[in-house]
């Protein structure tokens, strides 16, 4: 990293201020990390999450194969290079269709669809889990969310399957609109997700890799039933892409483009790798053409383990990487370093995003924190992008021993 420091303080005092006064046009974009977050073991046993990662899937996956599937499974992880459950399944799917009526490691076309369509329900049944009762990451963000009197409603964009946000919403009664409309077959509307005519209160719920509960009926039609036992969702492989260029995907991703090129708004993730080159594309795409966006991206790991995000940071100023050890802020990567208070009082503010030379807010529960606890902070005062937050203070030292990493 280069010479030049980042201070954690003024940035976050300005993102304080955006996330307190309501006047911004404010996204969410919650990627598979965030439900990792939460920790659902037992008092005295060791951490386990409500959902996994990718790995901690693959290994449910593996643990739950038959013998038959796993030896097959172990086969096709042996001859790839850094195997994961998405290569894997790629691997099974595009198997099953070039073979036609031959035999690889004993499996036919017809058996590698079965096997893929294993694989394919264990990951809905890992992922169809209860929000927990308890104050919750997804309970403290849609507090942040109503504890705001705004001008525009939140647009939450998720990759993941999992009803956590929308049991979060449906708990506080918090009316939400996610494409759907009706109740026993609810039908997909695509003309509606491109209109803003909502009450500001209602938040914007959109499911860009689909959702357990949405199935086909017989129509080929997307229809949400709750508890679909036949979920439609883009399940992790090389046909992500192919799947999101169709219908409902297609007019969902157009709402994040539309979203990202209307003035002056702002995109927050949370939980997200930016691995996925079709999602990656099309936020660098928006945000190259229009300046007054800007995507915010709060990163669990250090810098140097977070190769997707710095790389489309460096590409784009509109692009902040906010990583544990570091940031890339107007195309600068650079180390994180302490300076003056921003603000009277500022100090025990700052524990809440940074700590033993540490920023803290790539944890999805820490960030929500953060955003509860803003609502009442900074009420009425004017708004600093954080881009426009840099100066001489960044680079220079002032002696605090606190400065040093």
């Amino acid at each position: 990293m280069s010479r030049s420091t980042h201070n954690p303080d003024q940035y976050m005092f300005g993102f304080r201020q955006i996330a307190s006064n309501g006047r911004k046009k404010i996204g969410i974009l919650i990627g598979a990390g965030a439900p990792v977050g939460i920790n659902i073991a037992k008092e005295g046993q060791n951490w386990e999450s409500l959902i996994p990662n990718l790995d901690g899937l693959t290994r449910i996956v593996k643990g739950k194969l038959t013998s038959e599937d796993l030896a097959v499974y172990n086969i096709l992880e042996a001859t790839t290079e850094n195997p994961n459950l998405e290569k894997i399944l790629s691997k099974i799917r595009a198997l099953s269709e070039v073979i036609g009526n031959s035999e690889i490691h004993g499996y036919s076309s017809t058996e590698f669809n079965s096997l893929s369509e294993n694989i394919c329900n264990l990951i809905r049944d890992a992922v169809s889990k209860e929000l927990p009762l308890k104050p919750t990451p997804y309970s403290e963000l849609v507090s942040w969310i109503n504890g705001v009197n705004r001008k525009h409603g939140i647009e939450i964009f998720t990759t993941n399957y999992d009803l956590l946000a929308e049991q979060a919403l449906e708990r506080s009664k918090t009316p939400y609109f996610d494409g759907f409309s009706g109740s026993h077959n609810a039908f997909f509307d695509p003309s509606s997700i491109s209109r803003n005519d909502l009450p500001p209160r209602w938040v914007r719920l959109w499911k860009l890799h689909g959702s357990i509960g949405w199935e086909k009926n017989d129509k080929n039609e997307i229809v949400r039933i709750p508890k679909s036992p036949k979920a439609n969702m883009v399940y992790p492989s090389h046909i992500k892409y192919d799947q999101t260029q169709a219908a409902p995907f297609s007019s969902l991703f157009e709402r994040l483009k539309n979203f990202l090129l209307e003035p002056d708004t702002i995109l927050i993730s949370t939980g997200f790798s930016f691995a996925d080159a079709h999602i990656s594309s099309k936020l660098l795409e928006s945000l190259q053409a229009n300046p007054s966006s800007a995507l915010l991206a709060f990163q669990y790991q250090k810098l140097d383990n977070e190769p997707f995000i710095t790389e489309l940071a460096l590409k784009c100023p509109g692009i902040s990487a906010y990583c544990r050890d570091g940031a890339v802020i107007n195309g600068v990567k650079a180390e994180w370093k302490l300076g003056s208070l921003p603000s009277k009082g500022w100090e025990h503010i700052r524990k809440e995003y940074y700590n033993n030379n540490e920023f803290l807010l790539g944890d999805f529960s820490a960030l929500s924190r953060f955003l509860a606890t803003a609502g009442g902070d900074f009420s009425g005062s004017s708004v600093v992008p954080p881009q426009e937050l840099t100066t001489n203070e960044d680079n220079k030292d002032d002696g605090n021993p606190a400065m040093e990493q």
